[in-house]
């Protein structure tokens, strides 16, 4: 069976790449979009535009580059001799993984509550938007560091 994986593992890698930096493309727009919506969306009119720009980006690239991201990226830790889970590498990857997709689940939550204007300030959005900077710096030296 693990045959097959070692076989696309490449290709798993590659995948998981583009999935990756589309998924983080849109963590780090959808909170500045927050950001605009909280402080400049007060009339309909431009609030409706920040409802139907989120509600794109959360469910035609992000949701589905989430998904890509964890099914190409459990190909590859499942691939024999990839992953050495003796190290702390492979766990801390795991935990700032899990908390990026806390981050995602947290701004599909926001979207909503901005809908129905019960979003927090633009203030709240723009600190929350260093989050997957963080998360993503601690993936990086973990998986290129591997220590």
């Amino acid at each position: 069976m693990t045959d097959w994986l070692a076989l696309i593992y490449p290709y798993a890698k590659a995948f998981h790449v583009m999935a990756v930096i589309s998924w983080m493309a849109g963590l780090f727009y959808l909170p500045r979009l927050f950001v605009y919506h909280a402080e400049r969306g007060q009339t309909p009119e431009p609030a409706g535009s920040f409802v139907v720009m989120e509600d794109k980006l959360l469910r035609l690239i992000m949701n589905p580059a989430m998904i890509a991201t964890w099914v190409s990226g459990l190909f590859l830790v499942l691939t024999p001799g990839i992953v050495d889970w003796s190290m702390a590498w492979p766990w801390t990857k795991a935990a700032c993984v899990l908390g990026m997709t806390w981050f995602h689940m947290w701004c599909a939550r926001q979207r909503r509550l901005l809908q129905a204007r019960q979003g927090h300030s633009g203030r709240r959005y723009r600190i929350m938007n260093e989050v997957p900077t963080l998360l993503m710096v601690g993936i990086v030296v973990s998986v290129i560091v591997k220590f």
